[in-house]
């Protein structure tokens, strides 16, 4: 049996979607344990900008095997790169264990687990999209991604935990990551069950070099949307920590629990929003969430000031991640669904390997509310355009709730890699959105 794909839809929230919801509870529960990291890096002598570079390295390089892992799920389906990612990431968390300097085992740890993460999330989101109708991807991203939130408030509180009960020194980040091994094997048992009925297609398709169908189906100024989220990422998950340290904030397990909450609760509130608001203003809404929140870090020194801009950041990261994934996904056919799924998350991993650096040279330079007011304007800034350069475009999910339009690109010809995109109709927000084909044959709508 082959794996699943959307010529069979089936009900969103069938057994094998709520294994797949255990499994992502779980991987973003042993993910949150890490979000101590830069911790770690200072621990062992490191800077802000060290930080900064060491995750930058290990994302560039998850982003380098993005172009290769896409193209393997389209050919192999997810079975088989799931379980190598999931090796690779308890690899990561083993060689973390043993880091005692900044040395290549650091690097080399990092990089490990940027790609195992990056190829499990991937492969998790490709196989929900092939077991449901076409029309309903995003609410089912959504509400896979609702997981997500319960594990990140697990995993911070229990690293505030480690970080309160144990004493100063390795044996906190030894514990933190010796639970995040044990999570991920937690994680493969899942892996086995869920993908036990795939198997190998019997013939892989025939895809086009990666190049040409990045060319061809390139997702357009959305993916600018991404690179925002990445950013945001960055701020969140990587030095937020760092700040509450500096400024005697002792737990930032309550910023963790309001963000996931809101997230949860605008996930649940908003689950059919793509059929009914439409994907672009869902994204509008969220960049104005996370640009409000970013704002409000500012003025926190103390826990409980953390709760107000946790809940406009998670309403933010509630509205953006289900648009942009499907909405980058979606400009690519059904065959090569794991191509754009990759694209579309490896934008936001690539603007967490540009940011990182980037961000923590300005805090060693002017500190924290300077990288904050950094990243306020750079979502103002990339989401303007974004809104500006969609404006004309049409949802064909927000249409197919009303009418049969064919929510997927058709199949491309290999041979004439190019000549697929003008038979689309109508153009929509999966569109073209940043000309790369001759004038003659471009998908934007003027005014």
């Amino acid at each position: 049996m082959t794996t699943p794909t959307c010529s069979t839809p089936s009900p969103v929230y069938n057994r094998l979607f709520w294994l797949t919801f255990a499994a992502n509870t779980v991987l973003v529960l042993a993910n949150a344990l890490t979000f101590r990291f830069a911790e770690f890096v200072t621990f062992l002598g490191g800077t802000e900008q060290l930080t900064g570079t060491v995750i930058a390295l290990g994302v560039l390089a998850s982003v380098a095997v993005r172009f290769r892992l896409g193209q393997d799920i389209d050919a192999c389906g997810t079975r088989r790169l799931w379980l190598v990612s999931t090796l690779l990431f308890l690899t990561a968390c083993g060689l973390l264990i043993l880091t005692e300097t900044i040395s290549w085992i650091l690097y080399t740890a990092r990089i490990a687990f940027s790609i195992g993460i990056a190829g499990m999330f991937t492969c998790s989101m490709v196989n929900i999209q092939n077991l449901v109708p076409a029309a309903r991807r995003t609410e089912a991203i959504g509400s896979l991604g609702t997981s997500g939130f319960l594990g990140m408030i697990a995993g911070s509180l229990l690293g505030d935990l480690v970080f309160a009960t144990l004493p100063d020194g390795s044996v906190r980040f030894t514990v933190l990551f010796s639970a995040a091994l044990a999570l991920g094997s937690i994680y493969l048992a899942l892996v086995l069950v869920i993908t036990s009925d795939h198997n190998r297609p019997e013939t892989p398709p025939l895809a086009p070099p990666i190049h040409q169908l990045i060319r061809q189906y390139w997702p357009g100024s959305v993916m600018l949307v991404a690179l925002v989220m990445g950013a945001g990422l960055v701020v969140t998950s990587v030095f937020l920590t760092r700040m509450a340290t500096q400024r005697g904030i002792a737990n930032i397990g309550s910023f963790f629990v309001g963000y996931s909450l809101a997230a949860l609760a605008c996930r649940i509130g908003t689950r059919q929003w793509s059929r009914t608001v439409g994907r672009r203003r869902m994204i509008g809404l969220g960049l104005g969430g996370h640009a409000v929140g970013h704002l409000l870090l500012m003025t926190v020194w103390s826990e409980w000031q953390l709760v107000v801009p946790a809940v406009f950041c998670g309403l933010g990261h509630g509205l953006l991640f289900p648009a942009v994934t499907s909405l980058g996904s979606g400009s690519f056919p059904v065959r090569f669904r794991g191509t754009g799924t990759t694209i579309a998350l490896g934008m936001c991993e690539l603007g967490v390997a540009i940011f990182s650096p980037l961000m923590g040279w300005i805090i060693d330079a002017w500190g924290f509310n300077a990288m904050y007011a950094f990243s306020v304007t750079l979502t103002v800034t990339f989401g303007t355009v974004y809104l500006i350069r969609s404006r004309h475009l049409v949802d064909d999910e927000r249409i197919g709730s009303t009418s049969p339009i064919v929510e997927s690109a058709p199949e491309p010809s290999v041979t004439s890699p190019v000549s697929v995109r003008n038979a689309r109709s109508p153009v929509t927000d999966t569109d073209l959105q940043i000309p790369v084909l001759p004038p003659d044959k471009s998908v934007e709508v003027s005014a």
